[in-house]
């Protein structure tokens, strides 16, 4: 179903760049620090126990946290650009071809706004072309409505029941359990160093 267009009076377009929230994204650093912290230090303990095997095993922990820290800043390095042609979702130089989800879409081929729900419950929304290709919105970032009301301004689509897929609340609780898992990191950690130690 097609939404009703809205024409928008005294709003200028402004070509724009935003990127991924900093709440989300020091939430999800924070969470994974706080899930990957310990694991060096287990690997050392274990390397107390198995000496042999410690090398190879320590190099292999090492890259994966590197690799993993690398894949989360993929992620987190998303933008959503808007000029007078069109919008785009694109990614930094860095950020290898067959990983980026980027796509651009003029706005005289917006046809649509469609909305989906998530298996959690939420709604996501995909701008809809002539041809009735689909192309994910993307929904953590800062200024999503400002970005909206820019996307109503060249598209005149009414954008103003779109909501964002997941409230500040429920970042800021996601780091307040980092927080919690950080305090039994250093926990675990002063206990290892403790048997080390001992040893």
């Amino acid at each position: 179903m097609k939404m009703p267009t809205v024409p928008l009076k005294g709003d200028v377009f402004v070509p724009s760049t935003f990127e991924v929230s900093p709440l989300v994204r020091v939430a999800l650093w924070s969470l994974y620090l706080a899930l990957t912290m310990p694991l060096p230090f287990l690997g050392r303990l274990n390397s107390v126990a198995n000496p042999s095997d410690s090398q190879i095993s320590m190099l292999w922990l090492g890259l994966g946290l590197v690799g993993g820290g690398v894949l989360l800043q993929m992620v987190l390095s998303e933008r959503v650009r808007l000029d007078d042609l069109g919008i785009a979702v694109c990614y930094p130089w860095w950020v290898p071809v067959p990983l980026r989800r980027d796509w651009s879409l003029a706005w005289s081929d917006i046809e649509d706004f469609k909305a989906r729900s998530t298996g959690q419950g939420g709604l996501v929304y995909y701008l809809v072309s002539k041809d009735r290709s689909g192309f994910l919105l993307p929904m953590r970032i800062v200024g999503f409505s400002r970005m909206l009301r820019l996307i109503q301004i060249k598209t005149g689509i009414d954008t103003r029941d779109v909501k964002p897929l997941a409230q500040p609340w429920m970042y800021a609780t996601l780091l307040g359990v980092a927080g919690l898992l950080a305090i039994a990191d250093l926990w675990v950690i002063w206990t290892v160093l403790a048997q080390a130690g001992q040893g």
